[in-house]
């Protein structure tokens, strides 16, 4: 594959930018534009920027790719990406057509679980960036898979149709000039053209927001709502081999999964223990599915918070012990504060119009205790539940 970097950069350059402390200063900038010129000055010191960046999602092996910001800022975790390349092993294909592929961190992961793979980039510099990223991929695997970019429209792609048999991933871009967008024939490309692709019976997976409503998900597809270290980061749309037609699921990374069955659990006062679900969960619609396994009720119809009288340990909820019910009255909270000695407050709310910062300072905590709130409306109106956070279950 690639050799020659992108931005016409070397690797005198990059040495150069990498060894600055602060690539952003002025400093940084007036040395390598001495050395270089300013457009590899500026080109090389930014890259050494979003590789330190890039470090919180792709760990150390972000000091050898290659990103451009809003590349990073969409690039898929690793991790997650290689649950979309086992969900293509598992289909039994053995090459992918990546439409939009970015700075190809899911084309990567293909690669890696040895698959070949087409990937599909419109904007040109970005491509470079996916093909020398592509590169380090191939490179690990000996060569024996191969990879390619192509710089193409989606819209054409799909206009000329893709290879039968190819697996089909893709990432539409759901932001126009305008902010984000939420009808799904204005994602780009539309999300109908997408799913058309699953009508020959080829593996399709889409990666899309995680507040995709439910409706738009056709019913012989699959849905599943990832999180990843607590952070729901996409809902996959699975359609052909290796999905199940109409599962909703929640995923939380590496694999343990909540599949949607049955109906809600019953709404019940506040009991000795209440449990917040990962957002995965509730975007799922699965709340109820937990519910059984541990026991409990909703505090509300329409709140995600469950509460029971014994405790469960679980992974798919954060866990607390119940300390006192309060009313939800400034009032009473304040002299709570007070007399609790309550320095530092964490104020968790859901069902309610209230800004917790805000509250936080109204309640004038002032003291050596901690101490968290949780506030949630009920049937009988809003409480105030005084809660001690218990350890995550592993």
């Amino acid at each position: 594959m690639v050799t020659r970097l992108p931005y016409g950069l070397t690797p005198e350059v990059l040495a150069a930018a990498e060894a600055e402390a602060d690539p952003g200063s002025l400093g940084a900038g007036t040395r390598l534009r001495a050395r270089f010129g300013p457009e590899l000055a500026a080109a090389a010191l930014t890259q050494v920027t979003l590789r330190r960046r890039a470090r919180a999602k792709f760990g150390d092996a972000a000091g050898a790719l290659w990103f451009t910001r809003e590349g990073l800022e969409q690039a898929t975790r690793p991790q997650v990406a290689d649950l979309h390349a086992a969900r293509f092993v598992a289909a039994g294909v053995s090459r992918v057509v990546d439409l939009g592929c970015g700075v190809a961190s899911d084309a990567s992961a293909f690669v890696r679980a040895g698959l070949d793979v087409v990937a599909v980039e419109r904007d040109p510099a970005t491509a470079d960036v996916a093909r020398a990223n592509l590169a380090v991929a191939v490179a690990a695997t000996g060569g024996r898979v191969r990879a390619e970019v192509v710089v193409a429209d989606v819209a054409d792609v799909l206009a000329a149709g893709v290879e039968p048999g190819a697996g089909v991933f893709a990432d539409p871009a759901r932001r126009d000039a305008r902010g984000r967008v939420w009808r799904a024939q204005d994602f780009s490309p539309d999300l109908i053209s997408l799913l058309a692709l699953a009508e020959d019976g080829r593996a399709l997976g889409l990666k899309l927001g995680p507040a995709l409503p439910h409706a738009l998900v056709p019913p012989e597809a699959e849905a599943e709502w990832v999180s990843h270290h607590g952070d729901v980061v996409e809902v996959g749309v699975w359609s052909g081999p290796g999905s199940t037609p109409g599962r909703r699921s929640a995923l939380l990374w590496p694999g343990l999964r909540l599949v949607a069955e049955g109906g809600r659990p019953p709404v019940r006062p506040p009991g000795a223990y209440v449990y917040e679900p990962d957002g995965a969960v509730i975007r799922a619609g699965v709340v109820g599915v937990l519910g059984d396994r541990l026991g409990a009720g909703l505090l509300d119809e329409q709140i995600a918070y469950l509460t029971a009288d014994t405790f469960v340990a679980t992974p798919y909820a954060t866990a607390f012990a119940v300390e006192r019910v309060l009313p939800y009255d400034q009032k009473v909270l304040r002299r709570w504060v007070r007399e609790a000695g309550v320095g530092r407050l964490e104020v968790k709310r859901r069902g309610l119009d209230v800004d917790p910062a805000q509250l936080r300072r109204d309640l004038r905590p002032k003291g050596s205790a901690a101490a968290t709130l949780l506030l949630s409306r009920t049937p009988e109106g809003a409480v105030a539940l005084v809660v001690t956070r218990l350890p995550p279950a592993v």
